[in-house]
């Protein structure tokens, strides 16, 4: 393994497991992560500047990083190992679904429903969509807008028709 400075800690770990590592100097950095942190920052920056929002709470910044990973290893790379098999569908053996993971996305308003009983209370409440949970039930993840706590919800009513 190739890896930056920080990641010395790791050598006894990594060599009993027959792993050699290999750390790069001070101030120098490994061109193929620099080259996929820069990827990310453009897919993250272009989702970014398409929101109606003026600033963003650091919850959904972190999730716009992981919704901008989610899709980048939802498909093969053209280097990769497979031409057919995703970075997703090799590791957890688990492949994109159109139905189930693109039903609404990054920054949509929806009202998710949260649980009930037989009273007068509102059943839904306001949240943000983040993204795809990636589970086979294809829920996904919200931004609770009273709260600010992430939402791990199937079901959830747009303003919109779909």
């Amino acid at each position: 393994m190739l890896l930056d400075g920080q990641f010395e800690p790791l050598r006894g770990d990594l060599s009993d497991l027959n792993i050699a590592l290999q750390t790069c100097g001070h101030d120098d950095h490994i061109p193929e992560a620099e080259r996929h942190i820069r990827t990310l920052k453009e897919r993250a920056r272009a989702i970014y500047n398409t929101l109606p929002f003026q600033r963003l709470p650091v919850r959904m910044i972190i999730e716009l990083i992981h919704y901008c990973t989610f899709w980048l290893n939802a498909f093969p790379h053209a280097d990769g190992v497979s031409d057919v098999l995703s970075p997703r569908a090799i590791m957890s053996g688990l492949g994109i679904d159109h139905n189930k993971h693109c039903r609404i996305e990054y920054g949509a308003y929806a009202q998710v429903h949260k649980d009930h009983d037989n009273t007068m209370a509102p059943r839904t409440t306001g949240a943000i969509a983040l993204r795809p949970t990636g589970n086979a039930q294809g829920s996904y993840y919200f931004y609770h807008l009273n709260t600010g706590r992430l939402l791990n919800c199937s079901h959830w009513n747009t303003p919109y028709a779909q």
